[in-house]
């Protein structure tokens, strides 16, 4: 199975999870993803990265070897 690319790890989340901005990058193995979603408000972060390992299922055990996000609302996205 090919490493997936940084667009596909995007529509991966994408599919799974409503965001309002989401940005992926990586080089096929480590990636590193901004998501901004509404369902992350009031969530811990560990809440939200659990949130995004459901989006992504058992591609996060067989494709994706490390992801580093940032999760926020959109409140907390507009205030940056």
């Amino acid at each position: 199975m090919a490493d997936p690319t940084p667009q596909e790890v995007r529509d991966f989340i994408a599919a799974g999870l409503p965001c309002a901005h989401l940005e992926v990058e990586g080089d096929g193995r480590h990636f590193f993803a901004t998501i901004v979603s509404d369902e992350f408000a009031g969530l811990t972060r560990i809440k939200r990265h659990q949130r995004v390992y459901a989006a992504l299922g058992e591609r996060m055990k067989e494709q994706i070897h490390a992801l580093s996000m940032k999760t926020l609302s959109p409140e907390e996205w507009s205030a940056k």
